[in-house]
């Protein structure tokens, strides 16, 4: 029995552009906490910690280099592709979460983001597959 491919398809599209928003807010996140020469205090069970923001950058960047990568990946519609979106996006709204004290609002827009990306991807792609098949 045939499976039927509904329009919900173009939400899978919708988390490959998603991913790719995400991944370039990410690049430029990144480079610009690459080359700043700021150091943020952050508040431990210890005491006080002075975490330096470039080194938080390279992460940012990395990621949304790999972000943007899978998304353009999820435009072939495979299975592979979706699953490291999954991945990234989840990797993507922890690093999110971390930087929340940083950049409170910034943070926040792209964990939205990230949770209908992730909705879209685990909820309806494997009809993109069959959509291609």
């Amino acid at each position: 029995m045939a499976q039927r491919v509904t329009g919900w398809v173009g939400w899978v599209w919708f988390a490959a552009f998603g991913l790719l928003t995400v991944g370039l807010f990410n690049l430029v996140t990144g480079l610009v906490a690459v080359f700043s020469s700021e150091h943020v205090l952050a508040w431990t069970g210890e005491g006080v910690a002075i975490v330096d923001v470039s080194t938080w950058g390279w992460v940012h960047l990395v990621l949304g280099l790999l972000l943007v990568v899978a998304g353009f990946a999820l435009f072939g519609g495979s299975a592979w592709a979706r699953y490291l979106a999954v991945v990234l996006v989840v990797l993507n709204m922890v690093a999110q979460f971390v930087s929340l004290p940083t950049t409170p609002w910034w943070s926040l827009v792209v964990i939205v983001l990230d949770v209908v990306v992730l909705w879209a991807l685990v909820v309806h792609g494997a009809e993109v597959e069959r959509s291609l098949s």
